[in-house]
């Protein structure tokens, strides 16, 4: 994935199409569109991650529901401006598709890695189920002085690890981006179910003077099922 390029920001995501391709925005005259691509996790549960890409990317087939496709991008981040307030979205933003013929030939549907600084105290907290999980809030350098900002949550070792890291601290991460939903209690006391996206971290490494890398089993046994936003 990476070449001979060094890259901060790698992501691997091979799934279904399950939604129409939808208009986003336009830079410079290109357009971009947007879709919900499936991911399957290794049980039978997947992520549905949203995946922008650039017109230039879908003249010669079809993005359509049903069509198995790998992506190579980035995860990026974006600041929308509704009447919720400032919300933070993410998506993959795609560099390359690639057209499958086959779910079940995908091997490693789901991977990210990201270099980053670390731009808000790593919140270390326990789910009602005793797991151990701190959530990192990862700022990714962008050309033209952008960043992205990916949240991150690291468990067992690297949740007790990573508390004590600081704010500027420069890390790596691999893992997955995985999505889950949770409810919001709305002033009119009505409740609005939404997805949230994050990393689940399956190794990091401190970018510093005695350089550490820990590293967590990986599987579906990370997945939390149980948490709520922070």
């Amino acid at each position: 994935m990476v070449g001979n390029i060094i890259e901060n920001n790698v992501v691997t995501i091979s799934g279904t199409i399950v939604s129409n391709l939808l208009f986003s925005h336009e830079v410079y005259g290109e357009g971009f569109y947007y879709f919900l691509l499936d991911v399957p996790r290794l049980s039978d549960s997947a992520d549905k991650i949203p995946v922008t890409v650039s017109e230039r990317l879908i003249t010669r087939q079809k993005l359509e529901i049903g069509k198995v496709i790998e992506v190579e991008g980035q995860f990026r981040s974006y600041n929308s401006y509704n009447n919720e307030g400032n919300r933070l979205l993410l998506t993959v933003f795609a560099r390359e598709i690639n057209f499958l013929e086959d779910e079940k030939k995908i091997k490693n549907p789901n991977q990210i890695f990201l270099n980053g600084f670390i731009c808000k105290k790593p919140v270390y907290r326990t789910t009602p189920f005793g797991r151990e999980i701190t959530d990192i809030l990862l700022a990714v350098n962008r050309p033209y002085n952008k960043s992205d900002y990916i949240p991150c949550i690291s468990w067992g070792r690297n949740a007790r690890y990573s508390e004590s890291l600081t704010v500027g601290d420069n890390i790596k991460v691999w893992g997955r981006i995985q999505s889950r939903e949770y409810q919001k209690k709305l002033e009119s006391g009505d409740i609005l179910t939404k997805i949230a996206y994050e990393v689940s971290v399956s190794k990091m490494e401190v970018c510093s003077p005695g350089t550490q890398t820990m590293e967590e089993p990986s599987g579906d046994e990370q997945t939390p099922m149980e948490e709520t936003p922070v």
